[in-house]
């Protein structure tokens, strides 16, 4: 039985386009033309790279694709016919057995916008060390103060109020020691994730017990990479606590592997992608573009240092963190390159800048 011939191209629902080797659009499906808001027509005979909103993005990756026809994975691309409006997605580009260029668009909805951590100057870090030396004195003389006054003051009410203050002086005081002394970078190591994933979910049930139901998705063909487990549980914890403290009833900690991948635009062979997953209540929207950044945090209590200490791991092991989220689903999503080799491991406390998230 012969098989069955393939789609017509009019009829597939997948944005495909096609280029000759210089780089020239020579057709398109019509879901493409339709994503970008413009007819096949006027899209034939453009340049691929005048589609890109990133200032030369593509212009750069397109000599770097392999010549074996290996489709490279292009993440959170910005594409937009000239004048009209930007359009998110992920990319597929390829080489075609006559030299051409195939690319396949997987659209997306939304995204959270660049990485605000990757924009801070240096000046700011520095900022907040000189701010933290300046509040420690004074947070130890307070502290002082408010055990002086616990043996002076009467009456439940009193008591009360002066255990709160000292308290919260204990958190600025423990907030303002990790700042000022962060932990110094240690040799990597062979690191499994799945053992990593092991210590959080441990965590998680002693803190949450039978209120959060966490469901593992693992994928066992995953290799051993160089790594901290410390800092990477560390990261992840921050992120399966921020899922508890949303108001989630079910996490999710799914690990797969991804092949071709771009990180910034260092292309990777195989790259660990880890997801925690919730139905939590989601990112606020007024701090969406925010979460990144130091001392920001949609909780009265919280001191805004999660995050930013994930996202420094993930540079750390030359990888990234990105999320998206509307209510009822968040999904954070860190990506770790495996290197082809041991000379190509991180050296460990070195980041890597990357500036484009999922």
């Amino acid at each position: 039985m012969e098989p069955a011939p393939p789609p017509p191209l009019d009829t597939l629902a997948t944005p495909l386009a096609w280029a000759d080797a210089s780089g020239v659009l020579r057709g398109c499906t019509p879901a493409f033309a339709s994503w970008l808001g413009v007819s096949a027509r006027r899209l034939q005979g453009l340049a691929l790279v005048e589609l890109d909103a990133e200032n030369g993005r593509l212009a750069g990756l397109l000599p770097r694709l392999p010549d074996t026809g290996e489709a490279l994975r292009v993440r959170r691309a910005r594409l937009a016919f000239p004048g009209n409006a930007e359009r998110f997605a992920d990319l597929w580009l390829a080489r075609t057995d006559d030299g051409g260029l195939r690319l396949e668009a997987h659209p997306a909805e939304e995204f959270p916008g660049e990485d605000p951590a990757t924009l801070l100057p240096a000046a700011l870090s520095a900022a907040l060390k000189g701010l933290a030396h300046e509040i420690r004195n004074p947070l130890a003389g307070l502290k002082g103060a408010a055990q002086l006054l616990g043996r002076r003051v009467e009456g439940e009410d009193a008591r009360e109020l002066v255990e709160l203050i000292g308290s919260e002086v204990d958190r600025l005081a423990a907030l303002v020691e990790r700042l000022l002394n962060p932990a110094p970078p240690r040799a990597f190591a062979p690191t499994n994730i799945h053992a990593v994933l092991e210590r959080v979910r441990q965590l998680a049930e002693v803190e949450a017990g039978w209120a959060i139901r966490l469901v593992r998705d693992f994928d066992p063909s995953l290799p051993e990479f160089p790594g901290d487990a410390d800092r990477l549980a560390q990261a992840l914890w921050n992120l399966v606590r921020n899922a508890l403290e949303s108001g989630a009833s079910q996490v999710q900690l799914r690990t797969r592997a991804e092949h071709h991948l771009l990180i910034g635009d260092a292309a990777h062979r195989l790259v660990v992608r880890v997801e925690i997953a919730d139905d939590g209540r989601g990112v606020p929207e007024d701090l969406a573009e925010r979460i990144f950044l130091p001392l920001v945090s949609g909780r009265a209590e919280g001191s805004g240092l999660g995050l930013p200490l994930a996202q420094q791991v993930a540079r750390e092991h030359r990888g990234s963190l990105s999320y998206r989220s509307r209510p009822g689903h968040t999904v954070f999503t860190l990506l770790i390159p495996v290197p082809d080799t041991p000379e190509q491991a991180p050296e460990p406390g070195t980041p890597t800048e990357t500036t484009h998230g999922e």
